[in-house]
């Protein structure tokens, strides 16, 4: 019944518990996108999410865009563009941002890695810092702590600082015909009539 799927547009989609929250519903910010039923878990409240996007500031024009359905633990912090210092410079320290005389030496650009990207079905463990641009891909689990610099291949577990492959969660067929079901695109009566498949080992039985 279609009464019996949950929706995308629950704040709390768990009765009675509100550390976990669909995060799409909890954004504020223009600059922040979130896929449906991507949750976020922190007891202190959905609005830890935001306070965790480092600076994130409207002039640099860098967006952090994250898929659906992935697993958020509290503690995530997102490390953007804002945050950059010109490492090119005789100094880090960034004079000119403070105005006056010292404007005089405001650069015609600053460090930019571009947008961050988390992919779908993407798990993130508690206190895992990602930092500017990264991509990660579908599938990907990040491990607790774990300080991510680089690209994290689709269905790759990372895990360290800086954090590395520990493992794939599926050998390169499987993968691969994961990455072409795209499940998670499919309509949400789809999705809930393929879930016992989806929550298995077993391939075979998401594609028959």
């Amino acid at each position: 019944m279609p009464d019996q799927i949950p929706s995308a547009a629950a704040p709390y989609p768990i009765a009675n518990q509100s550390r976990v929250g669909f995060l799409k519903n909890h954004i504020t910010r223009a600059n922040i996108q979130i896929g449906d039923y991507t949750y976020y878990d922190d007891p202190a409240g959905m609005e830890e999410f935001e306070r965790n996007v480092l600076y994130h500031f409207d002039f640099v024009g860098d967006r952090l865009i994250i898929g659906r359905f992935c697993s958020i633990a509290m503690g995530v912090k997102f490390i953007m563009n804002g945050g950059n210092h010109r490492t090119d410079w005789l100094t880090n320290y960034p004079f000119p941002v403070f105005g006056g005389e010292w404007s005089t030496a405001m650069p015609e650009s600053w460090p930019n890695k571009g947008d961050t990207i988390i992919g779908n079905d993407v798990w993130i463990g508690h206190g895992a810092t990602l930092m500017p641009g990264v991509r990660v891909g579908d599938g990907a689990i990040i491990a607790a702590e774990a300080v991510v610099t680089s690209e994290v291949e689709p269905y790759g577990v990372v895990g360290g600082n800086p954090a590395r492959l520990i493992r794939k969660r599926f050998d390169s067929a499987t993968i691969d015909q994961l990455l072409r079901l795209c499940w998670w695109e499919w309509p949400i009566e789809k999705i809930t009539s393929k879930v016992k498949a989806i929550c298995s080992g077993d391939l075979a039985s998401l594609t028959s």
